[in-house]
């Protein structure tokens, strides 16, 4: 005679989500990487960088020669009611940061930033390359 098993498919499913302990007060997740994409193009970069979360007044680009630094900050909302207890939090909040250099310094007078459905698009042309001057000796 075989040996027959009863087997519910919500048992593994409900298993694997407390499978961590679960906090209470809010903990929060690890601070998220901002994924950036760059491009180079003859006349200048295209970066776009994902920033889900965040809104645009949150967001500070700096540009120092070929150095573009990339700052934003994702502010927690207090949504909970009475009687309401957190079980568990894994959104991050908090400032994220990112820095890179590119090849040839930045036209920052002629540079653009558009923030649309949580990505950061830069528009960065690159600066005119400086001729060397010859003085004449007199």
């Amino acid at each position: 005679m075989s040996n027959i098993t009863r087997h519910d498919p919500f048992e593994d499913f409900f298993r694997g989500f407390f499978v961590r302990p679960v906090e209470y007060g809010g903990g929060t997740a690890e601070a998220p990487q901002m994924r950036v994409d760059v491009k180079e193009s003859p006349e200048g970069y295209a970066v776009h960088a994902e920033l889900p979360g965040v809104t645009k007044e949150d967001i500070h680009v700096h540009i120092d020669g070929p150095v573009v630094s990339i700052t934003a900050e994702r502010k927690q909302q207090s949504e909970q009611k009475d009687g309401e207890r957190v079980l568990r939090t894994e959104r991050y909040y908090g400032k994220v940061s990112r820095s890179f250099q590119l090849g040839q310094d930045v036209d920052e007078s002629r540079a653009a930033a558009k923030f649309v459905d949580g990505v950061l698009e830069l528009t960065l042309p690159k600066k005119a390359a400086v001729q060397a001057k010859r003085l004449t000796i007199d």
